[in-house]
């Protein structure tokens, strides 16, 4: 018991009876006493990160917690006066960063940083804290000086050695108030304080980089699981040739300052919904086992951060292991990646705009560009248009396809709402969040794959406009996946995901996560809710028989059959479906010996040389509280005044013992 709960206790008993005779409850153990003293605020760290370079992100700068009375920044230029828990508006904490960046004065008086979230006053300005190229390095171009991200500032890239906690809405009214009492009172002796515990295991064990780190075990790799599957199955026992495969690509994870606040509706949750709308509309469509090619859909995770998902899904392919038992790397023909797709609408006319980004083998784009014509042409009466993108655009925007373009094994178009620049001015912000996008625009984008994909597999058959028609897309869906994906509100409690999984956090988050599983495995124990959700939604749909009354509680007796629904009642279905889980972490770790290792640039991997390899520290605890406590000039004056009474009592007391003495001897 710490000096603050005694001195607290003690008063706590004077004031009992008061609150006793008052009807108000006593405090009746030390769980109560603490409860009264500190208050816990509901927040979302900013973490550290590592790389092979060094770190990024957040922590304490040492090994305890960090406490310090909260001040007020109105603007980026006020001084301190002495270490203080900043409070600030979010669309002052790119200043702030950029100051402390310069000033070594002021950035040692950041003690920590409490970011409100009353969201953004001007939707104009943009919050973008990722980079102006997001990974650059990686691009199948040279140049990477352009600015596809023009309102990147490159704050989550940085290092930062205090901790960054951002506000929910109900904390912003509770720290506010605190720091308002104190700039009141600056001569009070309370002064109100935050307590921030933010200590990183790689601060403790002074690994500053992903590879000492995972060395010591003080960090995890990043990762979690890919999704992938084929409509209609492959029949992996055929002797027929394998049809040519195109292969449908979109994103599910995001990033963010804020770890847990990754939502992504734009980039890339909007892409993901898209995917899994246009697969429904497929599933309805009758002949699809007679198209010449076959339709193979992709969720990638891992993306943001160093597009880990597809390239080690590539190089699962060249290794033909059994997460990818059916498909042929050399089989490949097209790859249609879905990118930002809820703001198609947002381009100033009644239209619903997307541009298609092509790279590689220009003969097979010039195929995948007349596809999307015509599935735009069947669409006129919803006015879906499709544009090339700019002929000045140095290559494809930041996406999945870069890795494949980067292998040369294929060619590919990248499906976006946006030309030379992006549209979405949060990316890779917590404020990218529903209010981002329209469900209107993703339903557009959908049933623009959709169409585009069975033109496309149809081959050289002539497809007719009738048949075309008859793919349409459920808007309701697109209102209901955008609900359970990107909201908490009904989130992963909303019922098309009930029907599959149960899920751990009603409120999702896109964050990839570490990687915590057996690399081989196909029923990971710790894949994250969406890639659970996403693998039982592509089993279903993609399915040959979508009723069957075969039960399953994990595993079906044929390798043709995958057990969906199993997680809600333990009682499943299985269903004849080529839907696999594929692990995504850096292609350059290995795990040996229950511990990851970095492995040499292997010669198959062109992006090796480039990779990050990004992990995350351990911590025991992060939170934060804030309570009340004396100003160190009020306790100074306690113990000058205690001094004073204490020497002014053993003065009196020997001059007192002197007179008695005296008055004795007269005696």
């Amino acid at each position: 018991m710490d000096l603050k709960l005694l001195l607290f206790f003690a008063l706590s008993l004077l004031s009992a009876t008061r609150r006793s005779i008052a009807g108000a409850d006593t405090l009746e153990s030390v769980p109560d006493l603490q409860r009264e003293m500190y208050q816990n605020i509901e927040s979302y760290p900013c973490v550290r990160l590592l790389n092979l370079s060094g770190e990024i992100g957040c922590s304490n700068p040492g090994l305890r917690k960090v406490v310090a009375p909260i001040v007020r920044l109105n603007h980026s230029d006020e001084d301190l006066s002495y270490p203080s828990a900043v409070l600030l508006p979010i669309e002052k904490l790119e200043s702030l960063f950029q100051r402390i960046s310069k000033d070594v004065d002021f950035a040692h008086k950041i003690a920590g940083v409490l970011v409100e979230s009353d969201g953004h006053p001007s939707k104009s300005t943009g919050f973008s804290p990722d980079e102006k190229f997001p990974q650059a390095a990686f691009a199948p171009y040279k140049n990477h000086n352009y600015e596809w991200n023009v309102d990147g500032s490159g704050i989550m890239l940085n290092h930062y050695n205090f901790p960054v906690f951002l506000l929910s809405p109900q904390a912003n009214a509770i720290v506010q108030e605190l720091a308002v009492k104190n700039a009141e009172e600056p001569d009070s002796y309370k002064v109100h304080v935050a307590e921030f515990d933010l200590v990183m295991q790689t601060t403790k064990a002074h690994t500053q980089d992903s590879e000492s780190c995972l060395k010591e075990q003080s960090c995890l790799p990043l990762g979690g699981f890919s999704v992938w599957s084929s409509l209609p199955p492959i029949n992996i026992s055929s002797k027929e040739p394998p049809k040519p495969i195109i292969m449908v690509v979109a994103s599910q994870d995001s990033a963010s300052l804020f770890r847990d606040l990754s939502i992504g509706a734009e980039s890339s949750i909007s892409g993901l919904i898209a995917l899994l709308t246009a697969v429904d509309a497929l599933s309805y469509v009758n002949d699809l086992t007679e198209l010449k090619k076959q339709l193979v859909f992709m969720v990638f995770t891992g993306e943001a951060w160093g597009y880990i998902g597809s390239r080690k899904f590539l190089l699962e392919l060249d290794m033909g292991t059994a997460a990818v038992n059916g498909l042929n790397g050399t089989m490949i023909d097209q790859v249609l990646e879905i990118g930002s797709v809820g703001k198609g609408l947002d381009q100033g006319t009644s239209a619903t705009t997307f541009y298609a980004h092509a790279g590689g083998n220009s003969s097979v784009t010039k195929d995948m560009l007349e596809a999307l014509q015509s599935a735009s042409d069947s669409l006129a009466s919803d006015n879906v248009k499709i544009k090339m993108a700019d002929e000045s655009n140095p290559g494809i925007p930041p996406s999945s396809l870069m890795a494949f373009l980067r292998k040369n094994t294929t060619a590919g178009i990248v499906l976006e709402d946006f030309d030379s620049s992006f549209t979405n001015k949060f990316y890779h912000s917590h404020l990218d969040n529903p209010s981002n996008i329209n469900a209107t625009s993703i339903a557009a984008a959908a049933a623009l794959v959709a169409r585009s994909l069975y033109i496309l597999a149809s081959g050289d058959k002539q497809v007719n406009l009738m048949s075309l028609n008859s793919i349409k897309v459920n808007v309701s869906l697109v209102e209901e996946l955008v609900g359970c994906l990107l909201s908490c509100e009904p989130g992963l409690s909303c019922g098309i995901v009930k029907n599959f999984i149960s899920s751990s956090n009603n409120c999702p988050n896109h964050y990839v996560g570490v990687f915590l599983d057996s690399p081989n495995t196909q029923s990971p124990e710790y894949a994250d809710d969406v890639s659970r959700f996403v693998w039982n939604f592509l089993a279903n749909k993609t399915s040959l028989v979508k009723d069957s009354t075969n039960s399953c509680t994990s595993k079906c007796d044929s390798v043709d059959e995958v057990c969906v629904g199993a997680e809600t009642d333990g009682n499943g279905r299985c269903v004849v479906s080529t839907t696999r889980y594929v692990p995504a972490y850096s292609t350059r770790l290995e795990l040996k010996d229950n511990s990851w290792h970095v492995i040499p640039v292997n010669s198959s991997d062109p992006m090796g040389s480039v990779d990050p390899i990004w992990t995350e520290s351990f911590w025991n605890t992060i939170g934060l509280r804030v309570y009340t406590v004396q100003s160190s000039t009020y306790d100074r004056l306690i113990l000058t005044v205690g001094v004073g009474i204490t020497a002014a009592s053993y003065i009196a007391t020997i001059m007192t013992k002197a007179f008695l003495a005296k008055a004795v001897k007269i005696d």
